[in-house]
């Protein structure tokens, strides 16, 4: 069975490591198709959505997420919790009507230079999606500190323990998607 695979980044830079993370994850899952998502969208404003509906890109955002068979989330950690612009994605998403998260195998991650790797940040990120219902893998966590020096020039991890660590947590993903496709 093919897989399709959505990488959503709390990143905005190209060359985040939350981003490389993503591509990381995706190479070793394995994926026959991956995409990262655009979170260059503008802030949620409600009169926004009530005169001109929702945006381009927040449609755009909700389709790759329903055409994927699962969703890679990275974020970095900014003051303890998830970034403005991961936060500002979910808000749009939100607003959609059609639900596409729900019950999509997803599984999270992050990506700091501090010496947790994010893993406060994963933390809010669960508490945001329990209204959209995905599937989260449950693996170990995966939380790549002083992560401007967990890559090579190619982007794949310095470190064999971090492969593990993705590698396990793609395995749980995978397992998760193949058990959603059963159900079907």
């Amino acid at each position: 069975m093919p897989h399709k695979l959505l990488g959503i980044s709390g990143a905005l830079r190209k060359d985040s490591t939350n981003s490389k993370l993503l591509r990381e994850a995706a190479r070793l899952y394995g994926a026959d198709s991956y995409a990262e998502a655009n979170l260059n969208i503008p802030l949620y404003d409600g009169e926004l959505e009530s005169s001109s509906g929702l945006p381009d890109e927040v449609n755009r955002l909700v389709q790759q997420i329903a055409e994927a068979d699962a969703v890679l989330i990275s974020t970095p950690e900014y003051n303890g919790a998830i970034t403005g612009v991961l936060k500002n994605a979910l808000d749009w998403i939100s607003r959609h009507s059609e639900k596409p998260m729900v019950g999509k195998p997803t599984a999270l991650m992050s990506a700091a230079a501090g010496r947790a790797g994010g893993v406060r940040a994963q933390t809010m990120l669960r508490t945001c999606l329990v209204a959209f219902r995905p599937r989260i893998a449950l693996a170990p966590e995966v939380g790549i500190a002083d992560s401007g020096n967990a890559f090579d020039d190619t982007g794949q991890f310095v470190s064999e323990r971090y492969a593990a660590s993705v590698s396990t947590l793609m395995d749980a993903l995978k397992a998760d998607v193949e058990q959603a496709s059963t159900n079907a």
